[in-house]
């Protein structure tokens, strides 16, 4: 009997050794927490050349490649206003003409894909998601830019 329970202790450890060491540890790049936007007063022209994943606009950042990717999720009264900067190279410039889309997981599971417009005025992608559930919704934006793919996941609670 002292066997039998020694065994299955033994597994439950190598069993939550095993679960832990494959749960996913948050990253910058998924679950990055919203900084607010930096004023020209704050912001040196040294911080921003020596960091260049710094927010910009005081959203999520994913810089893969050649790119850097903003996201910045507004609350509104009926739903949520979605920004996306679209950046590449050192100097941040953005990129236009791109294909944009959200896919969005509401809390409640539902999921919806939603296309950004490109804003020339505030050279970034834009789109309204209404609703105004409460809760944690997980946003992957899928890029096309001249049949190269260029993808972010973030998330955002409302």
């Amino acid at each position: 009997m002292k066997r039998f329970l020694f065994n299955i202790v033994m597994i439950s450890s190598l069993g939550l050794t095993v679960l832990t060491a494959c749960y996913p540890t948050e990253t910058a790049q998924n679950t990055a927490e919203t900084a607010p936007s930096p004023t020209a007063e704050t912001a040196s022209a040294e911080t921003a050349s020596a960091d260049h994943s710094a927010p910009q606009k005081g959203g999520q950042v994913v810089e893969t490649g050649a790119y850097h990717l903003e996201f910045v999720a507004l609350p509104e009264t009926d739903g949520t206003h979605i920004d996306f900067y679209l950046q590449t190279g050192d100097s941040h410039e953005a990129v236009p003409g791109a294909k944009v889309i959200a896919q969005i997981q509401l809390p409640n599971g539902e999921q919806k894909a939603l296309d950004l417009e490109y804003d020339e005025a505030g050279k970034h992608y834009a789109v309204f998601l209404p609703g105004e559930e409460t809760g944690e919704y997980k946003v992957a934006i899928l890029s096309d830019i001249n049949g190269e793919k260029v993808n972010g996941r973030f998330n955002f609670s409302r």
